[in-house]
């Protein structure tokens, strides 16, 4: 009689911990995908930040190219208000195009392209895009983690009872540029 209470009880406290762990395993994925959209977020701003002072160094130059600039001022103001994934990937794609229109622009004038100012801007910039690059890859590797952690067996029955049923979505770029194979020349 006193083992098989002590069986039971022993089945309790394991199934317990299993429970516990699970859980556990599901907020630590869940947290870390809402850390990495922010770690997104920091980059997209701080890009954003950028592309005023870009955008006035390059006005000095070439005026008359007011359209250019406005697609850029609108591509920006479409970051900063985005509110969800699918939002900032669109954003970020208009901006990703506003930004060619700009630097095409600056081809055209060989003094602009050699300014000191103009210079610093587009390594920044440049910086700047290869850390929202890492920042995409680890949270879309981040999303896929949590979303395999909740659909697994046996994490599913407890994903299902507390609540980790959201699906979250993949930061992917919305231009079909962004997603062809560069090309590349080296004739002249």
């Amino acid at each position: 009689m006193v083992w098989v209470i002590v069986i039971i009880v022993a089945a309790v406290v394991l199934l317990g911990g299993a429970i516990a762990l699970l859980y556990n395993g599901l907020v630590r994925k869940r947290n870390q995908v809402e850390n990495a959209w922010h770690q997104i977020d920091v980059q997209l701003n701080r890009r954003a930040d950028l592309i005023p002072n870009l955008v006035e160094t390059v006005k000095g130059y070439a005026a008359h190219e007011k359209s250019t600039f406005e697609m850029v001022t609108q591509a920006r103001s479409a970051i900063m208000n985005a509110k969800t994934v699918g939002e900032s990937a669109q954003a970020e794609g208009m901006l990703t195009q506003a930004l060619k229109s700009l630097f095409a622009v600056a081809e055209a004038y060989p003094e602009l392209k050699a300014n000191q100012n103009f210079l610093a801007l587009q390594e920044e910039l440049a910086g700047t895009e290869n850390k929202i690059a890492y920042a995409r890859q680890f949270y879309n590797d981040s999303v896929m983690s949590y979303d395999i952690a909740r659909q697994r067996f046996p994490a599913n029955l407890i994903a299902g009872m507390f609540g980790f049923k959201e699906e979250r979505e993949y930061f992917e770029p919305e231009t079909p540029e962004a997603r062809e194979v560069p090309k590349v020349s080296f004739t002249q």
